[in-house]
């Protein structure tokens, strides 16, 4: 018999437990229902690879400068042509009213309050027009290509009319299971939460499957994207165009020849290949394929200011904020999530300037070091 308290609701102001962005995670198991945070918390099959992100970003330190200047610091960048005070993104994340009942409006409203990009999942429980009309901010769409290239070019249009200003295509994937840990906590995605942005396009039929034909090569892999399901969507984009899911130099390098306007190194958060490297031992590879000046950006396992650090000495122009931007959400809606971002911004500094960095530019690779390196 299931004993657990029920998860408690969102609370209007910020819980007196919160000392730094990380708590959230914390606190957010009294908020969330067991099962559902099983789902969320976890990846995919024995969760490897959302362990591999944590433990990568934890291997790294940070080897501080000495007597820097750093009365004129400050972490605005510019991306993409956007000037942007701080590299703090918020990550697609999809089925946001499973953890509160107005789900991606408040995230949208943390956002602007931040002055942080988000980036609006396919797969969001608002649509995609009702999350734009939040109040000011910087909206990029996140992707999935569709079966049928009309319902992919109608959501591109839509994401233009509504005026998001980048294209965010997630390529890493296309067949996605729960993990393990999921599906042995009982998970099952309530009825009320679903993908709404896909209301409006038909279902496809089911593959047909002959005899010894695979369920998954032949079956939920048919309708996958190919590189020529990316250069159709680039000749009809009239946003610019990042990709996610990268972690090959090889793709980086043939994406970048394409004419995408810049990568996210990302496993997925370990939701896609369990068993893939991390984000951030990826991120050095991909920023030597594409060179110093092509933007590139990161996600998977930041919990802290300092691994936002880590990650930009490494290669990230920005970083994605993932599990974390839920977390706060179910502990205190756009409230919450707004906190979190104050939160991991002040810790960015504070670690800038313990390390001696003014500004980004000035967070260098040669600034960590990782022991197993010199093995």
């Amino acid at each position: 018999m299931n004993t657990a308290a029920p998860p408690l609701a969102p609370l209007p102001h910020i819980p007196a437990e919160v000392r730094c962005a990380q708590d959230y995670e914390v606190l957010a198991r009294h908020f969330i229902a067991a099962p559902s945070l099983a789902y969320i918390a976890g990846g995919c099959g024995r969760d490897l690879s959302v362990a591999a992100n944590r433990q990568a970003l934890d291997e790294l330190a940070i080897v501080p400068r000495l007597l820097r200047d750093l009365r004129g610091g400050h972490t605005s960048l510019n991306l993409l042509g956007r000037s942007l005070p701080h590299p703090l993104l918020l990550a697609p994340v999809a089925y946001q009213t499973l953890v509160h009942p107005r789900g991606e409006l408040e995230t949208a409203r943390a956002a602007g309050a931040m002055e942080s990009v988000l980036l609006v999942s396919t797969l969001a429980t608002r649509t995609l027009e009702e999350i734009a009309a939040q109040g000011p901010g910087e909206r990029w769409f996140q992707l999935y290509f569709q079966p049928d290239r009309g319902a992919t070019e109608d959501l591109l249009r839509r994401a233009e009319a509504a005026g998001y200003g980048v294209l965010v295509v997630t390529l890493d994937a296309s067949i996605k299971t729960p993990s393990l840990s999921a599906l042995r906590a009982g998970f099952q995605m309530p009825e009320q939460v679903r993908a709404v942005n896909l209301d409006p396009y038909p279902v496809p039929p089911p593959v047909s499957l002959e005899r010894g034909q695979s369920r998954i090569f032949q079956g939920v892999m048919a309708a996958a994207p190919g590189w020529d399901d990316l250069a159709w969507l680039l000749d009809r984009s009239r946003l610019p165009v990042l990709v996610k899911g990268v972690l090959h130099p090889e793709d980086a390098r043939r994406l970048q020849a394409m004419g995408v306007a810049g990568l996210v190194v990302s496993n997925h958060g370990g939701r896609a290949l369990d068993g893939a490297p991390a984000s951030v031992r990826m991120l050095p590879r991909v920023r030597a394929a594409v060179g110093e000046h092509y933007p590139v950006l990161a996600d998977g396992g930041v919990r802290s200011g300092s691994d936002v650090f880590r990650m930009l000495a490494l290669g990230a122009d920005a970083v994605l904020l993932g599990r974390l931007q839920v977390y706060a959400l179910a502990v205190a809606g756009s409230l919450g999530v707004a906190h979190m971002l104050k939160l991991l911004r002040e810790e960015l500094e504070l670690c800038m300037a313990q390390a001696g960095c003014a500004t980004l530019a000035e967070i260098r690779r040669d600034m960590i070091y990782r022991e197993l390196d010199e093995a």
